[in-house]
């Protein structure tokens, strides 16, 4: 079809663009970490996890990994989803997030996804914060 409309190999766009680069080390402390919570239960989850949501989705990209993160803080806060926070907060702190820009998000928050909402993952917050190297 494409040779019968003139259209050659090099007017076409790439299939698709190079995923960003994978911090081999974190990745494989994620995905062990993965293994040990979930593996026993599920192996599907798991595999999904490692594959599709850590090795496709999160390194496509038309985003940069710390504007994954904080989306996916701030969806974890708006649907009271305190447990998965921690690990996800420092995730954004890894990738560039700072505390008065995290600091600004949840007061942001309060009016879009409610006081109850955020005062619940404030001590989680809170706790990263103090944990954290200053």
């Amino acid at each position: 079809m494409f040779s019968a409309r003139g259209i050659g190999a090099d007017q076409l766009p790439e299939a698709s663009a190079a995923p960003l680069p994978l911090d081999e080390a974190a990745d494989a402390e994620r995905a062990n970490g993965v293994e040990q919570n979930v593996g026993a239960v599920s192996q599907g989850v798991v595999e999904y996890t490692n594959g599709v949501l850590f090795k496709d989705l999160w390194l496509r990209p038309g985003l940069a990994p710390r504007d994954r993160s904080l989306i996916t803080v701030t969806s974890l806060i708006s649907s009271g989803q305190v447990g998965q926070i921690t690990y996800h907060f420092n995730r954004a702190m890894n990738a560039g997030l700072m505390k008065d820009q995290a600091s600004e998000m949840l007061a942001h928050l309060t009016f879009y996804t409610g006081w109850p909402n955020v005062f619940s993952a404030v001590p989680v917050v809170k706790d990263v914060f103090e944990k954290r190297p200053s």
